[in-house]
């Protein structure tokens, strides 16, 4: 029941005012004593000073990523994935655009073919991609990554994903958030369940279906607020996936601040370390904390990005405690009752 806890290169940072440079960043994480790596895939420019500050600090790189557009990054995807290699990470998290650089929206079984195509490349170079579940991107809508996992298998495949499910709960109670993909109608029929608390729901169905090599813990509430603090370069504000684990300090939060909102999103996160306990068939091997600065999460935020992931990954590692040392109690009481029971019948 192995499980490790890490952190994005773009999370070690306090506020998008002053962002350390590598060295400092890998300095911070091992201080912290908070994470067991870094999820970061340096530019080539930089892979020598990052792997000389992975060394020095002692902190891996188990993980890393980045976004594609089909017809226009196929050779960055390889070289990502080979600076993966490079940098020790067993895994690469892979973001698909809905569009290729034609403009044409991509169906489930063009997904499908992709990944196809990117897991023999990672299987050939050493690194596991995982496709995400990603707001912009063709998992948008979350009902699709059960069917292109369908369509892989089909094909003698294993979907292998990266699992972010604050992108399933910004989209709950959120009308505008539904209406993209067209998500409403599949929630409105009952075909797609956003809610953790529902049988059924989306997250579960990835868990319960051991897509799950890797989870990005970034917390969020239903209908999250928009990120009023930045906008895009087009004047768009942020669409706000991203909520503060710390109780900010007045001037640091944009809204009101309400802890118990956290609840659907730490559901989630008690159902995956719950399946990891307690189902030897789980494949999941790590978390990484992801509160991080762009606009549609914590650009312009007053509150330290960094200590908030520090206390997040706290909160997680103590719940995952939990869940073994439940699991080490059950497996002893049935070792006992298996014993008790072999003796009576003898």
């Amino acid at each position: 029941m192995d499980l490790r806890i890490g952190i994005s290169g773009l999370g070690v940072l306090h506020t998008d005012t002053s962002v350390p440079d590598i060295e400092t960043k890998f300095a911070m994480v091992k201080e912290s004593g908070a994470f067991d790596y870094m999820d970061r895939t340096p530019p080539k420019s930089e892979l020598d000073r990052h792997l000389r500050a992975s060394q020095k600090h002692a902190v891996p790189t188990l993980a890393g990523g980045f976004y594609y557009m089909v017809g226009r990054d196929e050779s960055l995807l390889e070289e990502n994935i080979r600076i993966g290699k490079a940098c020790g990470s067993e895994i690469h998290n892979v973001q698909i655009f809905s569009h290729d650089a034609s403009g044409r929206f991509l169906t489930d079984d063009d997904i499908a073919d992709i990944y196809m195509r990117t897991a023999e490349l990672g299987e050939k170079i050493g690194v596991l991609p995982c496709f995400e579940n990603h707001i912009n991107m063709w998992s948008e809508h979350p009902g699709r990554v059960r069917h292109v996992a369908d369509i892989v298998r089909s094909r003698g495949g294993k979907f292998s994903m990266t699992m972010d499910h604050s992108h399933v709960i910004i989209k709950m109670d959120n009308p505008a958030e539904q209406e993209v993909q067209q998500l409403d109608q599949d929630v409105r029929s009952g075909s797609i369940v956003l809610d953790p608390d529902k049988p059924g729901n989306v997250a579960m169905q990835w868990i319960e279906s051991n897509y799950v090599i890797i989870a990005h813990a970034r917390p969020t509430i239903p209908n999250n607020p928009p990120n009023i603090w930045a906008k895009h370069p087009d004047g768009r504000f942020g669409r706000g996936v991203q909520y503060p684990w710390i109780r900010p300090k007045e001037g640091e939060w944009h809204s009101e601040w309400d802890e118990s909102k956290l609840e659907s999103w730490k559901r989630t996160i008690d159902d995956l370390l719950t399946h990891h306990a307690t189902n030897p068939s789980s494949e999941l091997r790590c978390i990484t904390l992801e509160m991080i600065p762009p606009p549609d999460y914590g650009a312009g935020a007053k509150y330290s990005i960094f200590d908030n992931n520090v206390s997040c990954a706290q909160w997680i590692r103590g719940r995952w405690k939990e869940k073994v040392a439940a699991r080490r109690k059950d497996i002893l009481l049935e070792a006992r009752t298996s014993r008790l029971s072999s003796t009576w019948f003898y």
